[in-house]
């Protein structure tokens, strides 16, 4: 197991600094292996969330629904839509009355490359953690939000 006062060698001057600095040295971890994970597949784990989002809404979303609904909001989303339709992972559906409402739908090959990631990479990063440990842990993220 890991024990962030090695990996960084340092010390702190307190628990509450220590918790505050471990959370943002794992998420910096996590994001490494997620990024790691989804390069063969050549999109960003943002890709793979607004991917996500498509294909659970089963109907076109607009770009701030989408926007609102991503984990890690970011203010390039719609960078990251130009990616994915330039891959043909997603259409730009204009409305009809408005031409400034733009809803976004998953395409098939969206829908075939959501199929063809496996699902197992947040088991990997949790490996360490049982079903409570995990509960516990997100109870008190929660909390300090």
């Amino acid at each position: 197991m890991g024990d962030l006062s090695k990996d960084i060698n340092s010390t702190f001057a307190n628990n509450r600094i220590k918790a505050l600095l471990n959370i943002l040295y794992t998420a910096s971890w996590i994001s490494s292996s997620q990024n790691e994970f989804f390069k063969p597949y050549g999109i960003s784990p943002q890709q793979y969330n607004i991917l996500r989002i498509l294909n659970g809404a089963n109907e076109p979303l607009n770009v701030q629904i989408i926007k609102d609904r991503m984990i890690e909001r970011s203010p390039n989303a719609t960078r990251l839509m130009d990616k994915l339709c330039a891959k043909k992972y997603i259409d730009r559906l204009p409305c009809d009355h408005d031409r400034r409402v733009v809803k976004i739908s998953i395409t098939v090959q969206g829908q075939d490359l959501l199929k063809s990631i496996p699902n197992n990479l947040n088991k990997e990063l949790l490996k360490n953690l049982n079903e409570q440990e995990a509960e516990q842990l997100s109870n008190l993220l929660d909390k300090m939000r």
